[in-house]
C-alpha cells in the first residue's frame, strides 16, 4: 500500500522504518518541489519504473512567516473557536450515543464548556510568555533545491527522459 501523502512513506512495505539516508544517482536538479515533482510525473507518465524514484531535499531551512500581531482579543477569540469547535465535536458524540431527546441541549452544554476551556487555555498560554512573542506566524521546512535520485540500473534512463523534459519534447521512452 503506497502512500499519496508526503513523509507518510513509512507503512509502504519495502522502506526502511528508520530515518536513513537515500540511495542512488543524482538524474535531476531543481529550485523547486513543484519542479522535482513535475520531473518524476514526466518520468511516471511515460512508463518509468518510478518506485525506484526519490526526491531529496537539500540545505534545508526552517522558514516562518509572520502573520500579524498578537492582542487579547485574537488570543481570546482564537481561543474560543478552537474550543468551540471542539467541544461541538465532543457533543455531537455524546447525543449521538446517547438516546435523549432533544439531542441539542447537550451540545450546547459541551458547547459552551468547551468554548470557556479554550478561552481560559489560551489566555494562560498568552500571558505567560510576558510579552516576548506577540506575533502569530506559520513555519514550514523547505530546501534549497531538490536533487531526484535514481536508483543505478535506471539511472541513465531516468537521465535522457528528463533531458527530453528540459528541452521541450513529450517523446516517450523507447
Amino acid at each position: 500500500m503506497s502512500s499519496l501523502f508526503p513523509g507518510s512513506a513509512r507503512s509502504a512495505p519495502g522502506l526502511p522504518s528508520l530515518p536513513t539516508p537515500p540511495t542512488g544517482w543524482p538524474i535531476g536538479s531543481y529550485g523547486t518541489y513543484e519542479e522535482a515533482q513535475r520531473a518524476v510525473d514526466h518520468l511516471a507518465d511515460n512508463d518509468f519504473p518510478v518506485q525506484e524514484v526519490t526526491i531529496v531535499g537539500v540545505d534545508l531551512m526552517l522558514v516562518e512567516r509572520v502573520t500579524g500581531r498578537l492582542n487579547w482579543a485574537r488570543v481570546l477569540g482564537s481561543g474560543a473557536l478552537s474550543g468551540g469547535w471542539f467541544g461541538l465535536f465532543i457533543g455531537l458524540v455524546i447525543s449521538i450515543l446517547t438516546v435523549q431527546n432533544p439531542w441539542f441541549g447537550p451540545v450546547l452544554v459541551v458547547l459552551a464548556a468547551g468554548i470557556v476551556f479554550g478561552m481560559v487555555s489560551a489566555a494562560i498560554t498568552y500571558a505567560s510568555m510576558r510579552g516576548r512573542r506577540d506575533f502569530s506566524s506559520s513555519s514550514q521546512v523547505v530546501a534549497g533545491r531538490y536533487d531526484v535520485l535514481s536508483q543505478p540500473s535506471h539511472a541513465e534512463q531516468a537521465r535522457d527522459m528528463l533531458a527530453r523534459l528540459a528541452m521541450g519534447g513529450q517523446a516517450s521512452q523507447q
